[in-house]
């Protein structure tokens, strides 16, 4: 896609952040030393190397959006020595990222902990690999976030919106469940004081400007440019 039509998204996207909730922090400030954690599932697990688990790194943090946004903050703020982590693994619902916690979140004590969850939730239920409801999502979240707070309670927590395009694995068997997933999610930005990430309005935008499939061809994991798409747009809710 050329730079010409992506500057054309600048507006309606900047439109769509401007949907986030009320926050504690409209957005972070970086400052030197700071540790930046990316957590969540195949979409931020963007291939990563699990052996290597190190800070900084593009074998450990992927090919996704995650690293996208990490190797953006880190080639644009050289002197402020960041250690950025992606701890997302493929798969994952919200009750698995709480039996990895303490080692994956808890133990790095990060300045910001990035969570996207919520769309393996909905499609292990529609495909018979799972038996959580919407109300096990928000009771799963909700005890996450606390256990976050409690043991972190300077931590920023930042909460992206699941997202889907229809098209690939997606049909209307997901709606209208899904968008209580993401309702889900926004009202855990508003209760936990978290800057919220709207990636499903980004994408609704997106797709006024190239088919679904261009942006994630299986309708759930982002290519190349719905990837890059998702790591400017995050960059823009958080730190702006």
């Amino acid at each position: 896609m050329s730079s010409s039509v992506l500057a054309s998204m600048a507006i309606p996207l900047s439109s769509g952040a401007k949907d986030k909730p009320t926050q504690k922090s409209s957005s972070f400030k970086l400052s030197k030393g700071q540790t930046i954690l990316f957590q969540g599932d195949s979409i931020t697990d963007g291939g990563r190397n699990k052996k290597e688990q190190l800070a900084n790194l593009q074998n450990s943090s992927g090919k996704g959006y995650a690293w996208m946004a990490a190797s953006s903050l880190l080639v644009q703020n050289p002197s402020l020595n960041l250690s950025i982590y992606n701890r997302g693994i493929s798969g994952n619902k919200v009750h698995q990222l709480a039996a990895r916690w303490d080692q994956d979140c808890l133990s790095l004590k990060p300045d910001l902990v990035s969570i996207l969850i919520g769309v393996n939730d909905i499609w292990h239920g529609l495909n018979g690999r799972y038996d959580g409801t919407v109300n096990t999502y928000e009771k799963d979240y909700e005890q996450l976030l606390l256990r976050t707070q409690t043991a972190l309670p300077k931590t920023q927590i930042v909460i992206c919106e699941p997202f889907v395009l229809k098209c690939g694995a997606v049909n209307d068997k997901w709606f209208p469940e899904f968008d209580q997933y993401r309702a889900v999610a926004r009202k855990m930005t508003e209760k936990h004081g978290a800057i919220f990430v709207p990636f499903q309005s980004m994408f609704d935008e997106a797709i006024k400007f190239a088919k679904p499939s261009h942006w994630a061809g299986d309708g759930v994991h982002p290519s190349a440019h719905g990837a890059a798409l998702m790591a400017s747009f995050w960059a823009q809710c958080v730190l702006s």
